[in-house]
């Protein structure tokens, strides 16, 4: 059962507005998805990431914070083609600089949702949001007592977001953050980072994602005559792990595709390569966690990046 401990921001569910076709069969989302309650069936749970404050400890531009409200307003129209239930779980909001606490706010929201049977669904926010999700993820996996969990984590991703934490905990450092708290646990740390930009991350970077054994793929290998190949590695990946926690970067996208996120990319790989590898991880059945950071509808054009994000929930949401 989802508790009540976790303080969110008061559920809104005006977002959820838009055209109602008379034929039989022909709902949207907005006609479907459901304010989450107590003892609810067990179903797809969006939960929102409000803040702002990782990409401006990042020095990054700001306006993620309304991210999530962007996504439910691009998700509302969009066809309904699933058979389990889909529920809005409402928001948590970093007020001010206080991003450890909501992190942790979202972590225990997180394990709340899994422990009821969610398939929880973060919108970002910036991508500090990902050491709140894994937190929740690993909270929920390893009661006291039980072996340690092997959790993937697959990035899609311009950035390794593996800044050293020591100086300031950011949206260019959580999964560093991990990589620590994976360590002091004595887990082991697996980290696919797919789309990665050469000219975005320093050689510091690079040699440090080689020290902790990621897989890598830059932006550049994503052609479609590699794309078999990125699939097997993706595969490996996979199969070696126990659960999969997705995270996604609407940076990866070029910024024809994704304007409005913090730092838009000169070329990026096109969500038409990437969605078959969504599928791919979706479709393995270890898929517990997945979000999407860096939505900023201020930098936005004609909706793309929002319409971009919520193309990625719905395709995550679909049921084979």
């Amino acid at each position: 059962m989802v508790s009540n401990t976790t303080p969110l921001t008061s559920l809104d569910m005006s977002p959820w507005t838009g055209r109602i076709d008379p034929e039989a069969n022909s709902e949207r989302w907005h006609q479907k998805i459901q304010p989450l309650t107590e003892a609810a069936p067990s179903g797809c749970a969006l939960l929102g990431f409000e803040s702002d404050a990782g990409v401006a400890r990042n020095k990054g531009r700001t306006g993620a914070v309304q991210g999530p409200a962007a996504m439910r307003q691009a998700l509302a129209p969009l066809a309904w083609h699933r058979h389990a239930p889909a529920y809005d779980a409402g928001n948590i909001r970093c007020e001010d600089d206080a991003l450890e606490s909501a992190q942790q706010q979202l972590a225990d929201r997180v394990a709340e949702l899994l422990e009821a049977g969610h398939l929880p669904i973060v919108m970002g926010g910036g991508h500090e949001v990902a050491f709140g999700s894994w937190s929740g993820l690993a909270q929920y996996l390893h009661p006291q007592g039980e072996p340690a969990p092997h959790i993937g984590i697959i990035n899609f991703d311009a950035h390794f977001d593996l800044r050293d934490p020591s100086h300031v905990h950011s949206s260019g450092t959580p999964f560093a953050q991990i990589a620590h708290e994976c360590a002091q646990r004595h887990w082991p740390f697996k980290y696919a980072c797919l789309g990665v930009s050469r000219a975005a991350n320093t050689q510091a970077l690079f040699n440090r994602a080689a020290q902790l054994d990621v897989l890598v793929r830059e932006d550049r290998d994503f052609q479609p005559e590699q794309m078999s190949d990125i699939r097997r590695d993706l595969k490996s990946f996979i199969d070696a792990c126990d659960h999969l926690y997705l995270t996604l970067d609407l940076d990866v996208l070029p910024a024809a595709e994704a304007p409005g996120v913090s730092a838009p990319a000169a070329r990026g790989v096109s969500l038409s390569l990437i969605e078959p590898l969504i599928d791919l991880i979706r479709d393995s059945g270890k898929l517990r966690l997945a979000d999407i950071a860096e939505l900023n509808p201020q930098h936005d054009i004609d909706n793309r990046t929002a319409r971009a994000a919520a193309r990625v929930i719905f395709q995550l949401a679909l049921e084979r």
